[in-house]
C-alpha cells in the first residue's frame, strides 16, 4: 500500500544535506539496471508506460531534470495509461488510532467517489500536516464529486504527477542515503 501523502524532504534536513542525498541518490538511480530503475518508477506511478520512458531516458543530470521528465511524460498519459496507473493505487486512508466516525466517514466518501467516477481517489498531500489530512480529503472528495468527469480526469491527472513527483523524491533521496552496516 502506497502513503497518500509523501512529504519530500523532512524540515529538519538541512539544504546541504539534502542536497548531497539527491545528488548521490540520483548518481545511484542513474547507474541502476533498467529493470531495477523500472520497478523503482512503477512504485512513485503505476504506469507501465511513463516509467519505461523515465528509466530510458536516464542519466539524468540533475534532480530538477529529473522532476521535468516526470511532469513531461505524466502529461503525455493516454487515458489507458492513467487507468493503469489508478488501478495500482490505494485510496488514501486513516491511521489505526483515528476515531471510528473518521474510518467511517471516509470509506463512505471513497465509495461515493468511486461510484461517480470508476477509479481510486488520489490526492498529493505534500505540505499538509498529518493532522489536517482527514479534513482535507473529505472536504476534496466532497468539492470534487461535483465535477463532471473530464474535468475530474483532468484533476486526477494532475494529482497523479503530484504525486509522482513526491514520489521520486523520496526515491532519490532513500537511494542516496549510506547502504545500511550488515
Amino acid at each position: 500500500m502506497r502513503a497518500p501523502a509523501r512529504l519530500p524532504v523532512p524540515p529538519s534536513v538541512s539544504t546541504s544535506t539534502r542536497t548531497g542525498a539527491h545528488s548521490n541518490g540520483l548518481a545511484r538511480f542513474n547507474d541502476w539496471p533498467r529493470e531495477l530503475a523500472e520497478a523503482a518508477l512503477l512504485e512513485c506511478c503505476g504506469s507501465r508506460r511513463w516509467a519505461h520512458r523515465m528509466a530510458a531516458h536516464r542519466p539524468y543530470p540533475d534532480l530538477a531534470s529529473l522532476l521535468a521528465a516526470s511532469d513531461e511524460a505524466g502529461y503525455d498519459l493516454t487515458p489507458t495509461d492513467l487507468a493503469e496507473a489508478l488501478a495500482a493505487e490505494s485510496a488514501p486512508c486513516l491511521h489505526h488510532a483515528a476515531p471510528r466516525a473518521a474510518h467511517l466517514a471516509l470509506r463512505a466518501a471513497h465509495a461515493a467517489y468511486e461510484h461517480n467516477f470508476g477509479h481510486v481517489f488520489v490526492i498529493c498531500m505534500d505540505g499538509v500536516p498529518p493532522s489536517q489530512h482527514v479534513d482535507q480529503v473529505l472536504a476534496a472528495i466532497r468539492a470534487r464529486l461535483a465535477n463532471d468527469p473530464d474535468e475530474e480526469r483532468s484533476l486526477t491527472a494532475e494529482e497523479m504527477r503530484r504525486l509522482a513527483r513526491g514520489r521520486i523524491v523520496e526515491l532519490v533521496t532513500e537511494a542516496g542515503r549510506p547502504d545500511p552496516l550488515p
